[in-house]
């Protein structure tokens, strides 16, 4: 059986873990050739290894998307060993937690550096060859970029310019050919509660995470995500919990605005109660 994305090529970013490590595997499954860009080079590494073979091949560059070049070392990559792109998955991001009054102006930086314009670096790099493929963008947002939490205005500012991002830029690209999916996720179970405010991998969260029992197993979300991407949604909402969240933050702003205030004084006196 003819696989969905037999004899294309995905580029993606942030792909030594996570999300970006499942995609990489998942557009793998589905017969596509790989380009994995990421600063874990070990890692990228190994994952290009398990996913050669059987007619497709994998392609690993250490690479950061804060930095002008990276990204399109990565494409150039592509169209060398491949003679094409179809697919660019703007994955790369971390989160940088704390209060604003805790927080620095470089924090905030820092954020938006990966997280928006790592996005813009890797879309600007890719949209020529995807334009003579008619390919693919998938853009991995949040659902906190349709509500803001206190503790991660941070993270939450830059989903909402991802969000900001996606819809106009669809509209943009449609006379090309080019779709863009827009991810909006919820909790999945990644290492992004092992990265601290400095964009550094830890053994131990520098934060407590979120009950596992409400995360999507990252497998599952990029079996989700490809799924999008092959038909050209305009935009995923996964799991369940983020749709409900951003059907309430639509329709019944109040309603979450409450259900936040609420979750976040349990968790500031549980946090005292630890701390006493």
């Amino acid at each position: 059986m003819r696989t969905r994305f037999e004899g294309q090529v995905a580029l993606i970013t942030g792909a030594s873990s996570g999300i970006g490590a499942a995609l990489a595997r998942e557009f793998a499954r589905e017969g596509a050739h790989t380009v994995l860009l990421a600063r874990r080079v070990e890692r990228i590494n190994a994952l290009a290894g398990e996913l050669t073979g059987a007619g497709r091949r994998s392609l690993a560059l250490a690479g950061d998307v804060t930095r002008d070049g990276d990204v399109e070392r990565a494409v150039e990559l592509a169209r060398r060993e491949f003679g094409r792109l179809d697919v660019a998955v703007a994955n790369a991001g971390f989160s940088v937690a704390g209060r604003l009054l805790d927080l620095t102006l470089d924090d905030y930086r820092r954020q938006m550096e990966t997280n928006v314009f790592g996005v813009l670096r890797t879309l600007l790099a890719a949209l020529p060859a995807l334009q003579q493929t008619r390919g693919r963008i998938v853009l991995i947002g949040s659902m906190f970029g349709t509500m803001s939490i206190p503790g991660g205005t941070p993270y939450c500012m830059s989903k909402f310019a991802l969000a900001g991002l996606a819809g106009g830029l669809g509209l943009e690209l449609a006379p090309y050919g080019v779709s863009v999916t827009h991810v909006m996720a919820g909790v999945v179970d990644t290492e992004i509660y092992h990265v601290d405010n400095q964009g550094l991998h830890t053994d131990t969260p520098p934060r407590p995470p979120p009950p596992r029992m409400l995360a999507l197993p990252a497998d599952r979300a990029a079996r989700q995500i490809v799924s999008a991407a092959y038909r050209r949604k305009r935009s995923h909402i996964l799991p369940v919990h983020a749709r409900m969240g951003i059907f309430l933050q639509r329709h019944f702003p109040g309603l979450a605005y409450f259900a936040i205030s609420r979750a976040t004084r349990k968790a500031l006196r549980a946090r005292s109660g630890l701390e006493s």
